[in-house]
């Protein structure tokens, strides 16, 4: 199997302020075409740091390095100069480049305060380039590169230099898998796939049990590449496996199927946003929210096209605003108080109510850190879901870790509620 390794330049990545998006789209990107991500290795803008990273890639006989940032006009912006020199390859100013970089930064121009003769140096940095290298055409002002490191005219050593923001190189990128030498490379891959389990209200201790069962139930895991993760308070698991052993996926597939009938609730990959947003259609919901202040409608509206289904939602932090948005009655919240089971109910149908859904859904409960006592501990939540008639489920959890896991956690609970009212009302109505 073809094996790369991935640099990520920027020391804005590096110290935190910015998150390494483009490491795990690239390596996505890569195993769909069959080659395996051996490291994804962060590095600041110093050149030094940059060809450290090359060369220990280089020492574990990568055949395929890439590089994503460092691309841009200003001083600080080595990748290009410093991969060159990496590989003892002599650079220059590509006349016909600098040319169409001029062209994409030429309405800058006419800005006012703008340095025409710095907008020209900056031109001239970014059409500087190895020698025999492939151009990626600019997606912003600045080109990629495709480097044939193992010599002129071979393919055993690839080296593709790609920019920093995602929206430059996922394009570029789909550029330089059609570009030589790249692409005859690629054409030795082996290609595999890539697959995803989602279960919900099992503990990884669990899983692991399951696992270990799987194995000793004569399902080859061995020859799988499985991981696993906690995800929103939810398990996936991950799993890389070539074509020839598609048999052996499908067999431990069934068998989590038969072990997690209700907890396993995706086997496509597909997650509970996407299923929710496909039962909804067709449909309305509203949300009433206290605890988790409006995170739960923000999540709703993730998904593009929720306009469709998604009415509206209520913030109703405090009491006042329960009884005067929707429509809580006092008398509930006096005998049972804001975290209990009859007001999440009525929060649900008050939302139902006041924004005309189909759909309703509550959530009240105690984030924390402070405001819990030993009846109703920090981490207590109520949810409700509340559908026409008087179909409404109602639930309690007890969710741990601080404020920002309980609310967090709290909205994928509430998810999977709706996922599961929608479901039964489908099967309700499919079976009469």
């Amino acid at each position: 199997m073809i094996r790369a390794g991935i640099v990520v330049t920027g020391t804005e990545v590096l110290s935190g302020a910015v998150t390494d998006r483009n490491g795990p789209w690239l390596s996505r990107e890569l195993y769909a075409l069959g080659v395996e991500v051996a490291e994804i290795v962060i590095v600041g803008d110093r050149p030094s740091d940059i060809e450290q990273a090359l060369s220990l890639m280089e020492s574990q006989r990568l055949q395929l390095i890439l590089t994503s940032g460092g691309l841009g006009p200003t001083a600080d912006d080595l990748t290009v100069q410093t991969v060159a020199r990496h590989l003892g390859l002599e650079v220059f100013t590509d006349a016909e480049l600098e040319g169409r970089i001029e062209e994409i930064v030429r309405p800058l121009r006419a800005r006012r305060g703008v340095d025409a003769e710095a907008l020209r140096a900056g031109n001239s940095k970014q059409a500087t380039i190895p020698r025999g290298a492939a151009i990626l055409e600019p997606v912003g002002t600045a080109p990629g590169l495709v480097i044939a490191a193992g010599g002129p005219g071979r393919a055993d050593r690839v080296v593709v230099v790609l920019p920093g923001p995602p929206r430059e190189l996922q394009p570029m990128w789909r550029q330089a898998v059609d570009v030589e030498p790249l692409r005859g490379l690629l054409a030795g891959a082996e290609t595999g796939q890539l697959r995803t389990m989602r279960l919900f209200g099992v503990p990884e201790s669990q899983l692991a049990q399951t696992l270990r069962a799987a194995q000793r139930d004569g399902v080859r895991l061995d020859l799988l590449e499985v991981t696993t993760c906690q995800h929103r308070g939810e398990l996936e698991i991950t799993t890389r496996l070539r074509d020839a052993d598609a048999g052996i996926y499908g067999a431990f597939e069934e068998m989590m199927a038969a072990t997690h009938p209700e907890e396993l609730f995706s086997t496509d990959g597909k997650s509970v946003d996407e299923q929710v947003a496909a039962l909804l259609s067709g449909r309305s919901i509203a949300i009433a929210e206290s605890c988790t202040g409006g995170l739960l409608a923000a999540r709703l509206t993730d998904v593009p096209g929720s306009s469709r289904y998604v009415r509206g939602g209520l913030v109703v932090y405090s009491n006042e605003a329960k009884v005067a948005l929707a429509g809580v009655p006092q008398e509930l919240l006096v005998a049972h108080g804001a975290v209990s089971e009859p007001v999440a109910a009525a929060l649900a149908q008050g939302a139902r109510s006041a924004l005309d859904a189909e759909i309703g859904v509550g959530v009240t409960g105690i984030a924390g850190p402070g405001g819990g006592t030993p009846q109703k501990p920090v981490g207590l939540v109520w949810l409700s879901v509340a559908g026409p008639g008087q179909q409404t489920l109602t639930r309690s959890v007890r969710l741990p870790g601080g404020r920002a896991e309980v609310r967090e956690r709290a909205v994928t609970v509430a998810m999977h509620m709706i996922r599961r009212a929608l479901q039964h009302q489908r099967q309700g109505v499919a079976a009469a």
